[in-house]
C-alpha cells in the first residue's frame, strides 16, 4: 500500500492543541489549580470541555501510528517515532526550564536533575515530577507505543484486528472488575480512542469491513463511558459542573470526524493542505502552557484580560512556528540520519562478528 500523508489529521492536530490551550489559559489557569492570576468567566463555561483535546490526539496517534507500523518494520517504527517526539521535546523542555528559573514568579524552580530527566522523556515511570504538567499524555502515548512494539516483535501486526477486539474486550473486563494495576498497563482510561483511531485506520487503507464497523461502534460507545467517568473526578478537582451531554456530543463529533476522514470524504478539507498546522501542534502543546501562565502572571495588571489572553496565543503559536522552523526540523534530519548510520554500523558489525565464526 502506498502511504500517502492526511492533510486533514494535520488540521485535527492544531484544532485539539489549541482546544488544550484555552483550556489552560481561560479556565484550569485560574480554577482549583492557582496557576494564573486571570479569570474569563464568560470563556470558562465553554473552554472548560477544551480537555477533551487530548482524548482527541489520542485517537489521531492510534491512527497514524497503526500507519507507520503498517509496513511491520519495528525499526522503522522506532525510528520515525523518535524522531517525531524526541527533538521538539528537548527543545520545549530545555526552554521551559530556562525561563521558569529566570521568570519562575515565585514558584517551586525545577532543578537541574529534575530537568535531566525530563529530557529521556521517562520521568513519569521514574517518579520524577514533570517540568511541564502536560507531559503526562506523553506517558499515556510512549505506553501506547510500548504495546505497538510489541506487536511488531511479535510479527502479528497482520492480526491487528484481532488484537484490537482483544484490547477493548480488556478494558471491558478491566473496568467492570476493577482490575487496578491492569487498568496501568491496558491503558484503559483512554484505550477506547487509540482502538477507534486504528480501526479508523484500517478502514482507511482497507475499507469498511463488518469488524471494523463492530469495533468503531464499540470503541464509541467505550470512549463516552471512559469520559464519562471522569468527571465526577473533574467536577471535585475544578469545583463545577460538567454536562455529561455536551462531554458525550464532543466525543460523538471527534469519532464522526473521523469516520469521514476514514472515508475518503472530507473533500475540499483533504485537498487542502494543512502541513504547517500539523507541523506546529506537538510545540505548541509542549511549550503554551507553563510558560504562558507565566506571561499572563507578569502582565496581567498592564493590558485588557483578554487582549491578553489572544496575544498570549498569537505569541504562542509564533513561537511554536519559531521552534519547528528554526530547529525542530534540522534536528529531526540529523536525528534521523545519526540513528540510521547508527543501526547499519551495528547490523554490520554484527554480520561481520557472525561470518568471522
Amino acid at each position: 500500500m502506498k502511504r500517502t500523508r492526511i492533510s486533514e489529521i494535520d488540521l485535527l492536530r492544531f484544532f485539539a492543541a489549541l482546544a488544550v490551550v484555552f483550556f489552560h489559559y481561560s479556565f484550569r489557569g485560574f480554577s482549583a489549580d492557582g496557576l494564573s492570576k486571570v479569570s474569563y468567566p464568560l470563556l470558562a463555561p465553554i473552554s472548560k470541555y477544551g480537555y477533551l483535546g487530548v482524548e482527541m490526539f489520542f485517537m489521531i496517534s492510534g491512527f497514524v501510528i497503526f500507519m507507520s507500523a503498517d509496513t511491520g518494520s519495528l525499526r522503522t517504527f522506532v525510528v520515525s517515532r523518535v524522531v517525531r517526539l524526541y527533538p521538539a521535546f528537548w527543545i520545549c523542555c530545555s526552554l521551559t526550564f530556562a525561563i521558569a528559573v529566570m521568570l519562575g514568579g515565585g514558584r517551586d524552580y525545577p532543578s537541574a536533575n529534575q530537568y535531566l530527566v525530563n529530557m529521556t522523556m521517562l520521568s513519569g515511570f521514574v517518579g520524577v515530577p514533570p517540568i511541564d504538567g502536560v507531559y503526562w499524555s506523553l506517558f499515556v502515548e510512549l505506553k501506547f507505543y510500548a504495546l505497538v512494539a510489541l506487536v511488531l516483535i511479535s510479527g502479528m501486526i497482520h492480526k491487528a484486528e484481532l488484537l484490537l477486539l482483544m484490547w477493548l474486550t480488556a478494558t471491558i473486563s478491566i473496568e467492570t472488575l476493577d482490575l487496578g494495576t491492569l487498568r496501568y498497563f491496558a491503558i484503559s482510561d483512554f484505550s477506547a480512542f487509540f482502538i477507534a483511531g486504528a480501526a479508523l485506520f484500517r478502514v482507511w487503507s482497507r475499507g469498511l469491513s463488518p469488524t471494523r464497523i463492530g469495533l468503531t461502534l464499540a470503541a464509541w460507545i467505550m470512549a463516552i463511558c471512559q469520559s464519562l467517568q471522569q468527571v465526577p473526578e473533574l467536577e471535585r478537582h475544578y469545583r463545577t459542573t460538567f454536562n455529561i451531554y455536551v462531554i458525550s456530543a464532543v466525543i460523538s463529533a471527534f469519532f464522526l470526524v473521523m469516520i469521514l476522514v476514514s472515508l475518503r470524504t472530507t473533500g475540499r478539507f483533504g485537498k487542502a493542505n494543512w502541513l504547517v498546522f500539523g507541523a506546529l501542534s506537538y510545540p505548541l502543546y509542549l511549550i503554551h502552557q507553563n510558560i504562558g501562565f507565566m506571561i499572563l502572571n507578569l502582565i496581567n495588571d498592564r493590558l485588557n484580560k483578554y487582549i491578553l489572553l489572544f496575544g498570549a496565543i498569537a505569541f504562542m503559536l509564533c513561537f511554536a512556528y519559531g521552534i519547528h522552523r528554526l530547529f525542530e526540523r534540522k534536528l529531526s534530519a540529523s536525528l534521523k540520519v545519526g540513528i540510521n548510520y547508527a543501526l547499519d554500523f551495528c547490523a554490520r558489525r554484527q554480520l561481520r562478528d557472525l561470518t568471522s565464526r
